[in-house]
């Protein structure tokens, strides 16, 4: 009976795994479904690599090369900030704290993470966004930069999770035996301990930065919208998801600029995917 059970659990498991999966690929052809007429119409290259993002114009022009650049540099400014602090908080909570003290960061972390991004990204409107403005004498604080900051806000709960995770999975036998060579407790973590957790704190990293280029509410609400050729992280900018977020309500269902905002989907699509597998091979890198 006993091996009964555990065959229908391990059935149900796979049935699960298998109907994710399903799911997935069920998107994807969705998306292929609708946006591949623009691919057709406009051509592929035009489509990325095209400066220019007018869908209501005449003719229209749907090149979406100054949204990916945009989505590009608001992701990476908030790489540059959310990576190296998010760690540093992993490393603190899983080799420096005290108990009681890892025990309340790890909790405050945990509830960074269930704040609705829309919340963040007002947050940003009232606090952020007049401060950029204030302190690099701008005429509109509603820039990349801005931006950037939420979102590495945004991620380091991402971040900090996973990679302490990583940190923790070490085996204590690791830095025991670094200690009682007489490495002192910071070149224990620094030459043992991260290099050991490389692969758990590379994923920590992929993901988060996976989290930050599929935000909406917050970029669309601080960024300024305006889609054209980034010069620089103080300027405005418009993301690949803020534009299907704040256009698929206009569009005329059935005309060019619709099937234009799922094409837009299939590339974010492939992006994601891209940073998933990338994460999931850092996550299970055997050294």
């Amino acid at each position: 009976m006993r091996k009964f059970k555990e065959i229908i659990i391990e059935k149900l498991i796979l049935i699960c795994g298998l109907a994710s999966i399903f799911f997935v690929a069920l998107i994807f052809i969705f998306l292929l479904k609708e946006g591949i007429q623009v691919f057709k119409s406009v051509g592929l290259f035009k489509f990325l690599f095209g400066k220019s993002w007018y869908p209501i114009s005449e003719p229209p022009q749907l090149g979406i090369l100054p949204l990916i650049l945009g989505s590009l540099l608001v992701t990476a400014g908030a790489a540059a900030i959310s990576i190296p602090i998010g760690v540093g908080c992993a490393i603190y909570i899983a080799e420096i704290a005290p108990l009681k003290i890892k025990e309340i960061l790890k909790a405050g972390i945990e509830l960074l993470a269930a704040i609705p991004s829309v919340v963040l990204g007002f947050i940003g409107m009232v606090t952020l966004v007049p401060l950029v403005k204030t302190v690099f004498h701008l005429p509109t604080g509603l820039t990349a930069l801005a931006g950037s900051i939420m979102l590495a806000f945004m991620a380091m709960p991402t971040i900090v999770s996973i990679a302490e995770d990583a940190l923790y999975s070490v085996p204590k036998t690791y830095k025991e035996g670094a200690l009682a060579l007489g490495a002192t407790q910071w070149q224990t973590i620094w030459r043992v301990m991260l290099p050991a957790a490389s692969s758990g704190i590379l994923a920590a990293v992929m993901l988060g930065i996976g989290r930050v280029i599929g935000e909406t509410m917050a970029v669309m609400m601080i960024t300024g919208n305006a889609a054209v050729l980034p010069k620089s992280i103080l300027v405005p900018v418009r993301t690949l998801t803020a534009t299907i977020a704040a256009e698929m309500g206009e569009a005329v269902v059935g005309a060019e600029h619709y099937f234009a905002l799922f094409a837009i989907g299939i590339v974010l699509f492939v992006i994601s995917f891209a940073i998933n597998v990338t994460a999931d091979l850092f996550l299970h890198k055997r050294e």
